[in-house]
């Protein structure tokens, strides 16, 4: 059996593979009525798909091409995703649909939901699509009403059925956290939490503020850390050598320079998001491993907004991340896909593969549920109090 925080308890799959949860112009009118009026919630009904399309799409799918090219094919995405992840994904979507112009702006964790939240109150929301990994942030937004729009992509029943997230929150990719460490500098490579505790015990003046880790009052450090602690029965007795040397950042980008740089030695709980291209980057000057002792793996949800100002071409880009050659492309950009066959080339990843190297038995599972007030406000307390100065 796998370990997993008690919180995916209520949420693991069928198939206990991830345990994420279950859960204005005439014309542009008229095709967007078409296209989603055969069945509830935006679906199509089966048939012979339209050309260039795959045999299980449904047989008017031509209609979201033609409402996509009447909105200019335009579309905006909030996201905490580099663009280094985004450039594979957005070059193959516009190969797939000329017409389009995607902007996909890079965020903070909190700031993507903050925005969306705040523009929406406005009544002037111009996000088209939600796209990050901050789980107890997403938990929290869509489980508020009308914060998403539904629909129900022809992709879903292709996938495993870990890949919907949450009631219209799709996994965009499955995203290992792992130690990144600069090895020039660290004499023995840290292969988990543990070993990285005995490297600090045994010199703990090398080490003193030498290590970062992420600040677990944002939402996307809280979920890591927190997942970690509670999937881990001995996490505690690692994390109690570790964070008196350890400084917390706000984004694994900012972690990477300065593991880079040299004024950390090593960083836990690091996105592979960022671990693994800055590993290919750097020319293997920082390494990146997933921790044998627990792997934390996060879905990188993406969902279409309620009041999307594209929703064809938004539907568009969610069916096509989902598909074969999204995924590839997702791979590429150095996140993590999941569908059985993309092409494992050179210097791509996949969850499959963390199954492999973390063992089954070693992922901890993120569920995308909204933790009481009461406990965040506990562990963060715990966690900061035994940080160094």
């Amino acid at each position: 059996m796998f370990r997993s925080s008690p919180l995916t308890s209520p949420l693991v799959s069928r198939r206990r593979a991830l345990g994420f949860g279950v859960l204005g112009a005439a014309t542009l009118a008229a095709a967007l009525t078409g296209c989603g009026s055969t069945t509830p919630a935006g679906s199509a009904a089966p048939g012979a798909a339209s050309a260039g399309t795959p045999s299980y799409y449904p047989a008017d799918y031509s209609k979201l091409l033609d409402a996509s090219k009447v909105e200019g094919g335009k579309l905006t995405i909030y996201s905490n995703t580099d663009q280094e992840n985004w450039a594979p994904i957005l070059r193959d979507f516009k190969a797939k649909y000329p017409w389009t112009k995607v902007s996909a702006d890079n965020l903070d964790s909190d700031e993507v939901f903050q925005r969306q939240l705040s523009e929406m109150a406005t009544g002037k929301a111009p996000a088209d699509m939600l796209v990050s990994n901050a789980v107890q942030a997403w938990a929290s937004y869509a489980g508020k009403p009308d914060t998403l729009m539904a629909y129900d992509s022809p992709e879903t029943k292709q996938l495993p059925d870990y890949a919907q997230l949450m009631p219209n929150v799709w996994a965009m990719s499955l995203d290992p956290v792992g130690i990144a460490y600069n090895s020039a500098l660290m004499k023995e490579a840290p292969t988990s939490i543990a070993s990285l505790a005995k490297a600090v015990a045994a010199d703990p003046a090398s080490y003193k503020n030498k290590i970062t880790t992420r600040d677990v009052k944002g939402a996307w450090g809280f979920s890591v850390s927190h997942a970690f602690a509670a999937g881990d029965a001995g996490a505690w007795t690692g994390l109690d050598g570790i964070l008196p040397s350890a400084r917390p950042e706000s984004s694994s980008g900012t972690q990477k320079e300065k593991i880079m740089a040299g004024e950390y030695l090593a960083g836990f709980f690091i996105s592979s998001a960022v671990g693994y291209p800055a590993e290919k980057a750097s020319g293997g000057l920082v390494k990146f491993v997933l921790p044998t002792d627990g792997t934390v793996v996060l879905g990188r949800g993406i969902g279409i907004t309620p009041k999307a100002p594209h929703p064809a071409t938004a539907k568009l880009f969610l069916d096509f991340v989902l598909s074969e050659t999204g995924q590839n492309a997702v791979a590429e950009g150095g996140l993590s896909s999941y569908r059985d066959n993309v092409q494992l080339t050179e210097g791509r990843h996949t969850y499959q593969e963390v199954e492999k190297l973390a063992g089954k038995d070693g992922i901890i599972r993120v569920p995308y549920k909204v933790v009481p007030d009461a406990e965040v406000t506990a562990f963060v307390s715990k966690w900061n109090a035994k940080l160094g100065n």
